[in-house]
Parts: structure tokens; sequence; C-alpha cells
């Protein structure tokens, strides 16, 4: 084989293999579709937890943002909002602002029908808190009720990087079946599979223990927590992963 044949053949190679990949991304892309759960104006995709509709009182948006207000000597503060809809495999992103000494939370996963608790809304937390001024960062166990940690249930790693109240944190959840994962601003903090040992061995120690198959539920809502503190949110946005 001459070297211009040779040449031409790995062209043709590199072409092909060029072509294979360019398909695998757009087939990567068609694996997934992208749900806008708030785009800075509407609240179609959320409802109050007693009605199909988004609450009257205790939310506001403003400048794109999506604010749950805190209880005052002169208002009650927000409630709980779900999605309308149930999620199974996904990777949920949004941006998240805390005011100072804030504690809420982002529940996935969330139904109302464990045994014993039919009609609240129940789920696997998110925990979203100010570390230095909320005293509920120091319960729990090893860590387990600090920023982006499975509340009450599995610490984050150490030395994350948290932003403080005042400044954007981007937030990420991945549920894909069994495993997922906790993102704080672009890195991975934790990692655990739903129906591992050691996991239901961590629920059995936690506030959830008398939860039947606590967060083993196939699909679930997602919840943002109205917990009497001022939390905003912004870039709301669901992936729904191919199954």
């Amino acid at each position: 084989m001459n070297i211009r044949l040779l040449q031409l053949s790995l062209l043709i190679v590199l072409i092909f293999q060029s072509a294979v990949a360019l398909a695998q991304k757009k087939e990567k892309k068609k694996e997934t579709t992208q749900i806008v759960l708030f785009d800075g104006t509407s609240t179609d995709a959320w409802k109050d937890l007693k009605s199909e509709s988004f609450p009257e009182h205790g939310w506001q948006i403003k400048d794109g943002i999506l604010t749950v207000l805190g209880k005052t000597d002169t208002q009650d503060g927000g409630h709980d909002i779900i999605t309308k809809e149930q999620y199974s495999n996904f990777e949920l992103e949004l941006e998240v602002l805390l005011s100072k000494g804030a504690n809420s939370g982002i529940k996935y996963m969330v139904v109302n029908t464990y045994p014993g608790k039919e009609g609240h809304y129940l789920g696997l937390e998110y925990q979203l808190i100010d570390n230095k001024k909320h005293p509920d960062a120091l319960l729990g166990r090893n860590g387990n009720r600090k920023m982006a940690t499975l509340y009450d249930i599995l610490p984050a790693r150490d030395n994350i990087k948290v932003n403080p109240p005042g400044i954007w944190n981007k937030v990420k959840i991945v549920v894909n079946k069994n495993r997922v994962e906790h993102w704080l601003n672009d890195k991975i903090v934790l990692v655990y599979n739903r129906k591992s040992d050691s996991y239901k061995e961590l629920v059995r120690l936690s506030k959830y223990s008398k939860l039947v198959n606590f967060g083993s539920q196939k699909k679930g809502h997602i919840l943002l927590q109205g917990h009497g503190n001022e939390v905003s949110f912004r870039n709301i946005k669901i992936s729904v992963l191919k199954k």
C-alpha cells in the first residue's frame, strides 16, 4: 500500500469516526427532554399543596426571580409548592439565593402516600441552609443537615464551595434510576444508591425511620420548601432522562 492510499484510508476512518461521534451526540440529545419549570414569569408548572393553583400569597415574582417570603410580625410567609407533574429519571438544575440565617430545601421523589402519613407530601431533601447562622446546621449526625446534604441522612463531602447568603448558588440534583447525585456550584458533593444497604441503614438512623421504604418511589413531585425564611430561586429547569 503506497503512502497516498494509506493517507486516504486514514482520512476515511477519521471521517467515519467523526460521523459516528456526531450521530451519538445527536442521539444523546434525543435521550433527554428539557422542561422549563420557571422561566422568570410563569408559575404554570407549580401548585399549592392543597389545590391545583399557585398560591396567591407568600410567594412573589420580581425581576425574573421566584421568592418565598419569610415569616414576619406582619406576614405569615410562604408555604411549600410542588410541581404539578411527577418525575422519575431526571436532572434538576436551578439557582438559589439564601437570605441571612435561612433554612429551606428542595425535595424530590415527593409523594403523599406513605402509610400513616397519607396526605403529607414527603420526600428526599437537598438541604438549603445558612451553615453559619442557622442552628439546624449543627444538629443531626456528621454534618448531615448542612448545605447540599441529603437532609438528616447523608452529609456532603468536606470543603465544598458554598456561596454565602446574598450570592447565588448553582444546584443540581440527578436521579438516574436508583443512583442519586447532589451538585453544588458545578461540583458533585454526594452520591448514593436508593436501594443500597448503606442508604437503608442511614434512613433507619434518621428522622424518616418510620416511613416504609422511604425514598424508594419510582417517581415523585419536586417540592420547593417554604420554611419561614426568605429564599429565592431562578432558572429552574428539569431534563427528563431516557429510562
